[in-house]
């Protein structure tokens, strides 16, 4: 793969030097303690590489919405503790009145995680005057934050045209999994696409018909194209008024020589709850006052026979309503196929957005996947073709 990007490999001697790091560190909390450190671990590669080549290292991050305005809600004083426990170092904090005087103390090694970029009104707006206050504090740029990546911010993009700018580690790494995914695949390529309403993800699927060779619809959205078919789909999730679309992504796909999979049988129940009375039934025979709430056994397994015919997956978004049982069956089952073709080697998988991320912790496969993305938005527009601005400004 031909890189168009600089990553800390091409930084040369950093001692003494002052590198902006712009990592994620919006991490969910409760009771003031991190519940999920995930993206606290996603930070390590790229911070200890650079504070053991002597750089000092000023993180950069936005935590929740404060809208602009200092708040001791949303300060990341709070991640300090928890994100030094992770990286068994030393973090100082550093506030925005006095960041100058404060840096100027810090030696090379240091690590800091300077105060939450959105205190600022124009960090949203990618304001010229932000992007100097920021550019002040330091030498170099790494974003690290992929996550951020689809949002043109002053610490996300702007930065990156002030300061020499490189990709850390774990954009390094997302970036090369996605183009292992999508931009230079190896054939045949599935896609994985599931979830409750087709409308949220309709430039996803547009632009997945003309990437991949096989399209796996799965969750909510599969009963609308059903419903495209003519299948009477009872009362499952289902946007009726969207079957037109679905017909207009039936003929892109098979124009551009994709085959769309729908589940021939399904798992079917009368209310939508935890364990309750189900049957499994051909789609044709859903009744008036059943809904679909997961893909049949039958066709879970024909989907895991694609996939032994395929050389790369991406996936985005359950099969069925994974979260209430035993509605996850299809979601367990199929991910843990990929992650046994991923373990021979014969499948390079990736996956990504919160919902997948949690079905495959729920199969006990995330770590055993290509890569798991952790990204949602930017995620998902990189599943649209779209341009994410914090990558295309690290492009040299």
């Amino acid at each position: 793969m031909s890189r168009n990007f600089k990553t800390l490999d091409d930084m040369g001697d950093l001692t003494g030097k002052r590198v902006l790091v712009r990592e994620d560190l919006n991490v969910p909390m409760a009771d003031g303690a991190v519940t999920d450190d995930t993206r606290l671990r996603a930070t390590i590669g790229t911070v200890t590489d650079l504070a053991d080549r002597g750089a000092i290292v000023l993180i950069l991050a936005h935590f929740g919405r404060p809208k602009g305005q200092p708040s001791p809600e949303f300060s990341l004083s709070q991640v300090v503790r928890p994100l030094s426990s992770v990286l068994g170092r030393e973090v100082r904090y550093v506030d925005w009145e006095g960041a100058e005087a404060n840096v100027a103390t810090l030696n090379p090694g240091d690590i800091a995680v300077l105060e939450n970029t959105r205190f600022f009104g124009g960090e949203e707006k990618n304001d010229p005057a932000v992007i100097d206050r920021f550019a002040a504090l330091g030498d170099y740029y790494v974003n690290d934050a992929f996550s951020a990546a689809h949002r043109a911010h002053a610490s996300t993009e702007g930065l990156a045209h002030r300061l020499p700018a490189f990709a850390g580690r774990q954009m390094e790494a997302e970036l090369d999994a996605l183009d292992k995914a999508l931009g230079n695949p190896q054939h045949p390529v599935a896609a994985v696409v599931g979830g409750a309403k087709v409308s949220s993800k309709l430039d996803v699927l547009r632009h997945l018909v003309t990437r991949v060779d096989h399209l796996i619809i799965g969750g909510g959205m599969a009963n609308t194209f059903l419903a495209a078919r003519g299948v009477n789909v009872g009362k499952s999730l289902c946007e009726h008024d969207l079957t037109g679309t679905a017909d207009a992504i039936f003929e892109a796909a098979e124009k551009a020589g994709c085959t769309i999979h729908l589940p021939y049988d399904v798992v079917v129940a009368t209310e939508f709850r935890p364990n309750p009375a189900t049957r499994t039934v051909n789609v044709h025979e859903v009744a008036a006052n059943e809904m679909i709430l997961d893909v049949g056994p039958a066709a879970t397994e024909a989907l895991g026979d694609v996939l032994k015919n395929c050389r790369t997956l991406v996936w985005n978004g359950p099969m069925g309503a994974f979260e209430t049982p035993p509605f996850d069956v299809a979601t367990v089952a199929l991910a843990r196929t990929a992650a046994a073709l991923t373990a021979d080697g014969s499948l390079v998988s990736v996956a990504g957005g919160g919902d997948t991320v949690a079905a495959l912790n729920q199969a006990g496969v995330a770590d055993q996947f290509s890569f798991v993305s952790t990204a949602g938005g930017a995620f998902l527009e990189w599943m649209e073709g779209k341009e994410l601005p914090g990558v295309a400004a690290l492009a040299r």
